[in-house]
């Protein structure tokens, strides 16, 4: 067991490169070195909600522009890559000790219940460093994959709240976490697992599970699958009647919810909706009614788009905690909300909280400089809108809603000096131009369209907004 649970973060986590400036990769390179992911759905597929409280909602949303995502569960007691380890598959990026047989792992694994303690769990503190990086939103892993609840179930005893922390006074962890989230005014988001590889009505004991689906053929045993889509509205329901106000529910698990495995999605988000009026329903790359906006995985996409979506996007690696996990810069983090925001989306950020139930330091002070910037430079980020040309070279323009005021974010990629003058086109500007931080001018000349910015000098090195009219 000790071998396990002090062992070394895989090769494929360590070897793995962060992203760069522009985050934008298809989804052949994302899963080539991390995995699994659910890329953007095709634009034909989206539906527009038909509910004026679920689109009053994401006009809402879209505005919040930056969110965290947790990921916390047994994965995060030895630091390894979520719940997938216990995934029969044979690829890279699910690493396994190949002295134990896969049972013996397995078994390991679900072992993890009797060992997980967070005696630190601070909720608070989560809330108080997110709101300190400028974050609007929150989303919380209830149950992955593995089947793992992060509340107090009644479906199951699978959960943190039967296991070592069960005499603990908030042992009912998500409860806690959304209670602490909502007295800041975040907007709060439950991520579910439609899959549940723990549940004997979805991994049936009787045989072997070759990968990540449904073990038995479903034809052959309906009874048994309509007890696993029971199982799954009935924890929806505890979380969507019993915990308070959401804004999203955030389903993850893509194959589950095609024909082949339909869990009545109508009927799970009727009941949810009942319970929470307006809800958002994000069920990931299923196309069509229920995913009322998008998700694009560990990427950007590469043009603006015309209905809502969000980036999620991890701070290392990996979802979950990870020993000495190489964080990205408060800069990427910066760059990759700036052109997010001028393609119309928002970006949510994965972050682990550590088995002891904190946020550690580097992430801390990683995101304490967003934050910085962000209270010098919101106005660029928040509650704008898209413009027709949004984007030349490192420089990415929002506008406010109006479409009088511009935005010209300079992405300054990591390592590098601010330039002394900036350069675009189209976008000209009229009047006077400042540095949105400080209120100094910058002096521009135009030539036709293109635009020359002299900046001022004595600028802290990082990224830069200028704030100008628009001659349309």
């Amino acid at each position: 067991m000790k071998l396990f649970q002090q062992r070394k973060a895989p090769k494929w986590i360590l070897g793995l490169a962060l992203l760069g400036g522009s985050c934008a990769m298809n989804a052949q390179e994302q899963e080539k070195v991390q995995g699994f992911v659910h890329e953007q759905s095709d634009e034909s597929g989206y539906v527009w909600p038909t509910d004026s409280l679920v689109l009053k909602k994401l006009d809402v949303w879209k505005d919040q522009k930056f969110g965290v995502l947790f990921h916390w569960g047994l994965y995060s007691v030895p630091g390894i890559v979520e719940s997938w380890s216990i995934c029969s598959e044979d690829v890279d990026w699910i690493p396994r000790d190949t002295t134990w047989t896969y049972d013996e792992y397995k078994k390991w694994y679900w072992g993890l219940k009797d060992s997980f303690n967070p005696v630190d769990f601070n909720p608070d503190q989560w809330a108080d460093v997110m709101e300190d990086a400028g974050m609007r939103y929150v989303v919380f892993t209830t149950k992955h994959h593995d089947g793992f609840c992060m509340y107090d179930t009644k479906e199951t005893d699978f959960s943190i709240a039967h296991g070592a922390f069960k005499d603990n006074p908030k042992k009912d962890v998500a409860r806690y976490v959304f209670d602490a989230f909502r007295k800041k005014d975040f907007m709060i988001g439950a991520y579910f697992s439609k899959p549940d590889w723990h549940c004997p009505y979805y991994w049936w004991p009787y045989y072997a599970t070759p990968d990540r689906n449904v073990n038995y053929k479903i034809a052959n045993h309906p009874e048994r699958w309509e007890k696993f889509c029971q199982f799954t509205y009935n924890q929806i329901g505890e979380l969507m009647k019993g915990y308070g106000d959401f804004d999203i529910l955030w389903l993850d698990g893509g194959w589950v919810g095609s024909a082949k495995q339909d869990i009545h999605m109508d009927k799970i988000v009727d009941m949810a909706r009942e319970a929470q009026p307006g809800l958002i329903v994000v069920d990931r790359a299923m196309r069509g009614k229920h995913e009322n906006y998008q998700t694009p995985e560990r990427g950007i996409p590469e043009k603006q788009l015309a209905y809502p979506w969000e980036s999620c996007i991890t701070l290392s690696n990996d979802w979950g905690w990870v020993p000495n996990a190489p964080y990205k810069s408060a800069t990427k983090v910066i760059n990759m909300l700036a052109e997010i925001t001028a393609k119309g989306g928002c970006l949510l950020l994965g972050v682990g909280p550590t088995p002891q139930g904190l946020i550690e330091q580097s992430v801390v002070d990683r995101l304490h400089e967003v934050g910085e910037w962000l209270r010098a430079n919101g106005k660029a980020i928040y509650n704008t809108t898209i413009t027709p040309y949004y984007q030349e070279g490192n420089i990415w323009f929002t506008a406010d809603k109006d479409g009088k005021t511009l935005y010209a974010i300079y992405a300054l990629p990591d390592g590098e000096q601010l330039p002394d003058t900036l350069t675009w086109s189209t976008n000209v500007p009229k009047g006077k131009m400042t540095v949105l931080a400080n209120s100094k001018r910058a002096s521009y000349q135009v030539e036709g369209e293109k635009v020359t910015v002299t900046l001022p000098k004595g600028l802290p090195n990082q990224p830069l907004v200028l704030k100008f009219a628009w001659k349309k």
